[in-house]
């Protein structure tokens, strides 16, 4: 009997029957909801009981609240593709849900529980994701796929030295760009497997053309290259030689990406999303460069990457997961494209903010507007079919 199959077999509430469907609903909302709750905080119009400087929470609940549960969904779902096995589901993925969702309510009262309190309860979610999907890794034999499960422990880590260094310090500057800095590689590790391979699929059924270059020694040279740059961006931000390394990847990252075939997949919008989502990689590392030679400020790579490429992917993804794993058609529909011209409208115009200041005032509520509509957009768009079971 296939998992698939014994999978169907749960007769549990839908909403914990996988992986993708608590995470990508519950993460879309926070998602949704936090970005209007900080202009309101930005602006001064309200105040909120965390432990964490203002900015501190935004970057935190973006990083290690939306993007994680973004993350458990892939993995959760992804493992049991990778091994065989049965996915985690009803009362295991409702504890790790719940755990999920207590360490964002102890962040946000972090002020009146104590700050090591939120730490404690804060730091369980992802250490027991990385358990949970190394046990299912490692029993289904597939052990290629544990350097995925290593960066969620780093990510782990970088959370609980988050809290460290922004009690110690008052601001958690390095943290906070280790943590972009990991997403950002693992967009590079699971972007260089899904793209081409989705592309791919997809080119097959269109006729002869240029097809993705699969996974090679220039791939690896890449990566690598990226590391290092964004290794020496989290420690030496606004050095020349790291403006230098980070040049390197964002080239290196281009060419990448150019191998991928993306021109072929503008009638495909389910396919075409991955590689704008990507585009907005090495975009990251230029911007990021020109910020090292003081040229453009911080906040334009930093809104590449975040807003850009972990925000237009995510929607990418769990787009698709959620048709793919409902049974619907891999198909874009109107709503699902107007979902992703939403999340590009906000990093485009969140970068923008950060090139121009002079117009941040027009810029940010914009940008604000756009990424709530794409991810509450999403909630309700995708809601019903992460809440219902499947059928056939």
């Amino acid at each position: 009997m296939g998992t698939m199959t014994r999978a169907r077999a749960y007769r549990g509430p839908a909403l914990f029957s996988y992986g993708f469907r608590p995470f990508f609903l519950f993460g879309a909302i926070q998602a949704g909801v936090m970005i209007p709750l900080w202009l309101a905080v930005f602006a001064g119009e309200i105040s909120l009981p965390t432990a964490f400087a203002p900015l501190d929470w935004h970057v935190h609940e973006m990083l290690f609240g939306y993007v994680a549960a973004v993350i458990a969904g892939f993995l959760l779902t992804a493992v049991p593709n990778w091994t065989g096995r049965l996915p985690i589901q009803g009362l295991r993925l409702a504890v790790l849900f719940s755990t999920w969702f207590v360490g964002r309510l102890a962040v946000a009262f972090s002020g009146e529980i104590g700050w090591s309190t939120a730490m404690a309860a804060d730091s369980l979610f992802l250490l027991l994701l990385a358990g949970a999907a190394a046990r299912e890794i490692v029993a289904g034999r597939k052990w290629g796929n544990l350097k995925v499960v290593g960066i969620v422990i780093l990510l782990a880590l970088v959370n609980i030295a988050f809290h460290l260094e922004s009690h110690l310090a008052g601001v958690a500057a390095y943290s906070a760009r280790a943590g972009i800095a990991l997403v950002v590689t693992l967009i590079g590790v699971i972007g260089g497997r899904i793209v081409p391979s989705f592309t791919r699929n997809w080119l097959a059924r269109q006729g002869e053309g240029r097809m993705p270059v699969p996974f090679g020694r220039f791939d690896a040279v890449a990566m690598a290259v990226g590391i290092v740059a964004l290794v020496s961006w989290i420690v030496m931000p606004s050095a020349r030689i790291v403006a230098a390394a980070l040049g390197l990847a964002g080239a290196l990252h281009l060419v990448r990406l150019a191998r991928w075939a993306g021109e072929r997949t503008l009638s495909d919008r389910l396919v075409l999303i991955l590689h704008v989502a990507y585009a907005f990689v090495p975009a990251g590392f230029f911007l990021a460069a020109l910020s090292a030679l003081d040229l453009v400020a911080p906040g334009a790579g930093v809104h590449a990457w975040t807003g850009g490429a972990i925000g237009t992917m995510t929607v990418a993804v769990m787009t698709r997961a959620t048709l793919g794993h409902t049974g619907k058609p891999l198909a874009a529909s109107p709503a699902t494209q107007a979902l992703y011209l939403a999340v590009v409208t906000a990093a485009l115009t969140r970068v923008c903010a950060a090139l121009e200041p002079s117009h941040a005032d027009i810029l940010l509520p914009i940008a604000g507007a756009a990424w709530t509509v794409a991810f509450l957009g999403f909630a309700l768009t995708y809601g019903p079919l992460l809440c219902a079971a499947r059928k056939g």
